[in-house]
């Protein structure tokens, strides 16, 4: 099914992710133009209620994970940094110690 948008451009299917409508589909304008309608119809049949309590402390348990995860990997490039520059300095120790 097609639907077009009020400004007559063929509408899109986007992705609502407020707490209200998390991970919900529906009809959206493709330009998202603030002049026109952004919201046409829903795509997806209304979720049930325990869906709507849970998908929002799934998001925000992914999104604190993936912090973490960011976080772990500076870390380990810092480390990986360190490593490297130490190996050169007791390389250059062992050079000139010969």
């Amino acid at each position: 099914m097609v639907a077009h948008c009020a400004c007559g451009l063929e509408a899109v299917i986007r992705t609502s992710w407020t707490n209200r409508n998390p991970g919900r589909r529906f009809y959206g304008c493709p330009t998202l133009s603030p002049t026109c309608v952004n919201f046409l119809r829903w795509y997806d049949p209304p979720m049930c209620q325990r869906s709507v309590q849970i998908i929002p402390g799934l998001l925000r348990s992914r999104n604190e994970l993936e912090e973490i995860v960011a976080m772990v990997e500076e870390k380990r490039r810092k480390l990986l940094k360190f490593l490297i520059i130490s190996w050169v300095v007791f390389g250059f120790y062992v050079y000139c110690t010969m």
